[in-house]
């Protein structure tokens, strides 16, 4: 396994697992407030990136779209932690009360985008991109169902 991939897997595994007992690791609702908030920042920079070169507003570059999907793969696990117990008031958020009132729902769009995430990377790594717009619709069509529901405007 190229060192690459490897630091990529060990970058994947780590951010799952700590995504896992993040929740109590916040001070403060403010701090779970920000860490998924950034985490989101970040992913949707990534992600970004690869619409760009799906929708052929940049030039397609198979390295850069592997680069970008994998990164957008581990994050995916990442911000959902953030959205914990009384996290829905103190810092501004963009984030509606259906996240806290609707959990299973929430979760499921979080799944689902980290299914979506996860097939977007498998796709970016055949250096096709026919396949990365393929993959790139539903992955962004995930993200527009979330935000649709459980983010104001």
């Amino acid at each position: 396994m190229p060192i690459k991939a490897l630091a990529l897997a060990a970058t994947a595994a780590a951010a799952t697992l700590v995504s896992l007992p993040a929740a109590a690791q916040f001070a403060k609702p403010e701090d779970a407030i920000k860490y998924r908030q950034g985490a989101l920042f970040v992913m949707g920079q990534h992600f970004g990136r690869i619409g760009a070169m799906a929708n052929g507003r940049v030039p397609f570059d198979a390295k850069a779209a592997q680069e970008n999907a994998d990164t957008v793969a581990a994050l995916a696990a990442l911000p959902w932690a953030g959205f914990g117990p009384g996290t829905d008031k103190g810092a501004p958020t963009k984030a509606k009360p259906g996240v806290w009132t609707e959990q299973a729902k929430f979760q499921e769009h979080a799944d689902k985008f980290q299914a979506e995430a996860a097939k977007l990377a498998a796709a970016a790594k055949t250096g096709s991109l026919d396949n990365l717009k393929a993959a790139f619709g539903p992955a962004a069509n995930s993200c527009k169902a979330c935000h649709d529901v459980y983010r104001a405007r």
